[in-house]
């Protein structure tokens, strides 16, 4: 079996210096890669052909057989990574914790620790005969952060 260490030391090669990331990478026990990287302008199907490529050429497929595939971070998948955190600063996103709450709101900053989303309430001031809506933040640790996707809007 390939070793995934080795497949991680390829890849983060290529990348070094690149402004993409890698996001995930596993190897599995009869050999089948998938390599996900991201970069917070996209990744374009030549970088990711570019990459297999290099894979391929540092990998011996004489000694071991493989199957490989290199994609960049799903939309619609949760992250996995603190720079998809960083990308997504000012973007609508959904997290949920370990206890299962569900918070939708805009990101907008991270820390070492926690991450800190503006959420909108309608609360209904003292006296008034309607609700109104009312920002707040809302900080999340991170070891209290179960997922958290970028949200789709079409408006």
């Amino acid at each position: 079996m390939i070793a995934k260490e080795t497949v991680i030391q390829i890849v983060e090669a290529y990348l070094k210096d690149t402004e993409h990331y890698l996001v995930d990478l596993k190897v599995s026990t009869n050999n089948r890669i998938s390599v996900e990287i991201d970069h917070f302008d996209g990744v374009s199907i030549d970088f990711c052909s570019d990459l297999s490529r290099y894979i391929e050429l540092n990998l011996d497929r004489e000694i071991e057989d493989y199957e490989l595939e290199v994609s960049s971070a799903g939309l619609t998948e949760p992250f996995k990574v603190r720079k998809q955190y960083e990308k997504n600063i000012g973007n609508e996103v959904e997290v949920v914790t370990k206890e299962g709450k569900k918070i939708i709101g805009i990101l907008k900053e991270i820390s070492e620790e926690e991450i800190t989303i503006e959420v909108e309430k309608m609360v209904k001031p003292e006296g008034a005969k309607r609700k109104i809506a009312v920002k707040e933040d809302s900080k999340i640790a991170f070891n209290n952060i179960k997922t958290t996707k970028y949200i789709i809007r079409f408006k």
